[in-house]
């Protein structure tokens, strides 16, 4: 599939702290599902984005840190290489982190659009990390935040303790499940209540630096 006939532009974002020690090459094999799917025959040459404004894959050696802002021409088979993504970055995370996949309809568009029409945008959260735990507590701390951000409308700050420790104690429900079926580390613990940030609401608007 080209690029001019491609249905979605495919944004990928998100920043993946690393284990000490991991490579560029390590690297490069976790993410070939998307820099072959952009039709390179490399990380380094597949790295770039569709839009020059964006930092595309960015692997930060000093910090072992994986930065994402890169965007693809693509279409719903695009999701196929996601799972295979996160599997490979599981072994290579340090830490629990969000990717935020954004699929925007190529061929939409808003102003000149019929008011009955509507994009086939789409907005997918994936979850990375060493561990189930891992992974369990950066997705509290996100539902944290939008919560609170939404409530925020009509509570103050300090009145939503009790929301948070309800939000904890499902994690920690969920946890328990999962412990006692695989016996697994620690459960997620709060990192704070009220955050900044959210998710959802609207045709999302593209990531800008």
């Amino acid at each position: 599939m080209s690029q001019y006939d491609a249905p979605f532009e495919i944004h990928v974002h998100g920043d993946v702290p690393l284990r000490k020690g991991v490579t560029y090459a390590q690297l490069q094999d976790a993410l070939k599902p998307l820099w072959t799917y952009a039709g390179a025959k490399s990380l380094a040459d597949g790295a770039g984005s569709a839009y020059e404004e964006e930092p595309g894959i960015k692997f930060d050696a000093t910090e072992q840190l994986l930065t994402m802002c890169w965007t693809v021409a693509g279409d719903e088979d695009f999701r196929q290489q996601l799972d295979e993504m996160c599997m490979s970055l599981n072994e290579l995370a340090e830490e629990g982190a969000a990717i935020e996949i954004t699929f925007y309809d190529a061929e939409f568009d808003e102003e000149e659009a019929p008011a009955e029409e509507e994009s086939r945008d789409d907005f997918v959260m994936l979850f990375v990390g060493p561990t189930p735990a891992a992974i369990m507590q950066v997705q509290r701390d996100l539902l944290v935040q939008d919560v609170v951000n939404l409530m925020e409308r009509h509570f103050d700050a300090a009145e939503l303790d009790g929301v948070v420790a309800e939000v904890d104690k499902l994690f920690a429900q969920r946890f328990d499940a999962l412990v006692s079926s695989l016996e697994l580390g620690k459960p997620p613990k709060g990192s704070g209540g009220p955050g900044s940030g959210g998710h959802g609401g609207g045709r999302r608007p593209r990531h800008l630096h």
